[in-house]
């Protein structure tokens, strides 16, 4: 195991959390299960697999986790931000040690990876599933997550590196949670799209991909996005598996999102009446 300290946020998550920490272990010296009020066993398997636990009132993801790295007395070198629904592969374990251990880590003070997302027992390795690298593991003092509402990201002062082997998204709750929590994710990426127009920020990459999005037409835009994602992307070479999974994330999703939109201005229209 490396010099590592890995945090987990919960919040009823009973049937992912062996897994996850079992997959921590493979590195992490320390695991924390930061959790935000968990109903069901969550908190007594995480303690039961050895993992600390502590109670956190939910804010964000990105406020989660920053609370854990500025409140858990964090003495590693290292921190890993792990999900619950993910899994560190035993080559992501092995390529970790080894660069953990190398003489030039001392150059870098964070590394990035890809996902591997399991979706109804099936990998899926197309549709740009596989494509964006996302930084996870950083030198303790270093990095910090972005204080968004959705898609936080952390961030650090110095070098980074890509590491080969991917973090493996594994979630073994089902379509209907699937559905509940794409659900809420609407919600916030309604309050993001409304902060977004508001602030007019545009100095980064995602935020200007999103820009670029939201210029197109309502519902037309979820329509193009799901089939540059199918065939322009290649999703269809994932089989029923990949084609369901693209259909929910970049066509249901978005046109909620956009059912949502509409929705709001509407109500907001009646109001000014």
């Amino acid at each position: 195991m490396a010099d590592i300290t890995a945090i987990i946020l919960t919040l009823n998550e009973e049937k992912n959390i062996e897994e996850c920490i079992r997959s921590a272990k493979q590195i992490a010296s320390r695991i924390i299960v930061v959790d935000s009020g968990s109903t069901d066993s969550t908190v007594q398997l995480a303690q039961k697999f050895g993992a600390e636990t502590v109670y956190h009132q939910w804010e964000t993801h990105s406020r989660q986790f920053n609370w854990a790295l500025d409140n858990c007395n964090i003495s590693t070198t290292w921190v890993f931000r792990l999900d619950a629904d993910e899994r560190i592969t035993i080559k992501l374990a092995e390529e970790i040690n080894y660069i953990l251990s190398s003489e030039n880590v001392n150059k870098y003070s964070g590394f990035q990876m890809r996902w591997q997302i399991v979706f109804m027992g099936r990998i899926l390795k197309h549709g740009g599933i596989h494509k964006p690298y996302f930084l996870r593991l950083f030198r303790f003092g270093q990095g910090r997550a972005t204080d968004t509402i959705m898609d936080e990201h952390i961030v650090v002062d110095g070098e980074t590196a890509k590491l080969q082997n991917d973090l493996l998204h594994y979630d073994y709750k089902g379509l209907d949670e699937w559905l509940k929590k794409h659900i809420s994710y609407s919600n916030l990426e309604i309050n993001q799209y409304y902060k977004n127009i508001d602030s007019c920020q545009t100095n980064n990459k995602q935020l200007k991909r999103r820009s670029f999005y939201y210029s197109l037409p309502l519902f037309i835009r979820a329509k193009l996005y799901y089939w540059f994602r199918y065939y322009w992307q290649l999703g269809f070479l994932d089989g029923r598996e990949g084609k369901i999974f693209i259909y929910l994330q970049a066509y249901w999703y978005r046109f909620l999102v956009d059912a949502k939109i509409l929705e709001q201005s509407r109500n907001q229209g009646n109001q000014n009446e």
